[in-house]
């Protein structure tokens, strides 16, 4: 099968090419995938697991990628729950071979059962997303209605699905980013807007919760803002900086299959947009994880046709 590979850490995405791998083995309470359409993090290409195992034995050439939708095509030994043919999507393990690729090997338990009115590239620009806001807003935070709630990065691929989870629970959202965002923002649901390049962050005042996904400078900043018994929560990076009468919590997401197919579901009811930017074939993959331009919206690698 083709998939595309890295195994220099120090080259970075200058290691990334199409290459031709094995078929994928589908160990116990495992599913081989054939991919449709996949999604991915320039950013992962620094994490440990793409470039070791859970044992920290080196395991390149790996495949980068962690979000995939597609289509179920064989069960490891004891897989329950999913069916051969079974349309699918979902978060895949950070240290195995992951998505950009025709076939992958995927724990049957982190992924959901894909409606047949949800299309493939819409479903894999999902998962990390859509995971990571609600983790963020209401396992961490627990947000609830009338409270306020500052979404850093609002017009991007977290902060928008953010705006639309947090509007939907009916707090008041006020969104952050650059200029050109701000329309982005509004449209989706947030009260207000910060242009961070021209506008005091300062000037918000006090809010319930703060979700970040920038970290240094921002992230220091925003715990000020967050009023007593509030909560700041970041993906960005581990906090060294608390609130004075508040919570700081950072979180890796993690694959949850309820959750998945929630949002699947507001999806089709038209409750939840994702934000897809460029659709690239797999034999763009490489070229994608260094675009020449800031694209707005996330990457999709189409890797099959539906």
């Amino acid at each position: 099968m083709q998939a595309i590979t890295v195994q220099d850490r120090d080259a970075g995405a200058r290691g990334l090419a199409l290459a031709e791998l094995p078929h994928p083995h589908a160990a116990e309470n495992d599913v081989i995938v054939k991919v449709h359409a996949a999604g991915f993090t320039p950013g992962e290409l620094h994490w440990p697991g793409t470039w070791t195992d859970r044992a920290g034995r080196d395991r390149t050439p790996s495949v980068p990628g962690h979000e995939l939708s597609g289509v179920v095509t064989e069960l490891g030994y004891g897989t329950t729950g999913l069916t051969i043919g079974q349309r699918v999507y979902g978060l895949t393990d950070w240290a195995r071979n992951g998505t950009l690729a025709q076939y992958t090997a995927v724990e049957a338990r982190n992924l959901a059962p894909l409606p047949a009115d949800v299309d493939h590239v819409t479903a894999a620009a999902l998962p990390i997303s859509g995971l990571t806001a609600w983790q963020a807003l209401f396992d961490h935070a627990h947000l609830h209605t009338g409270q306020s709630v500052l979404v850093h990065g609002a017009a991007g691929g977290v902060g928008s699905i953010a705006v639309q989870l947090a509007r939907a629970a009916g707090a008041q959202v006020i969104g952050t980013g650059r200029a050109d965002d701000r329309d982005t923002a509004l449209g989706l649901g947030a009260h207000a807007f910060v242009d961070l390049q021209a506008e005091k962050l300062e000037d918000i005042g006090d809010v319930d919760v703060v979700f970040d996904v920038i970290g240094g400078e921002i992230l220091e900043r925003s715990t000020a803002l967050v009023r007593p018994g509030g909560t700041l929560v970041t993906i960005a990076e581990p906090v060294t900086v608390h609130p004075r009468d508040g919570r700081a919590v950072f979180f890796v997401v993690e694959p949850d299959r309820v959750r998945l197919s929630d949002l699947a579901q507001r999806v089709r009811d038209g409750h939840l947009k994702p934000i897809i930017g460029d659709v690239r074939p797999l034999t763009e993959g490489v070229a994608a994880f260094t675009p020449d331009k800031r694209t707005h919206g996330k990457t999709i690698i189409r890797v099959a046709e539906d």
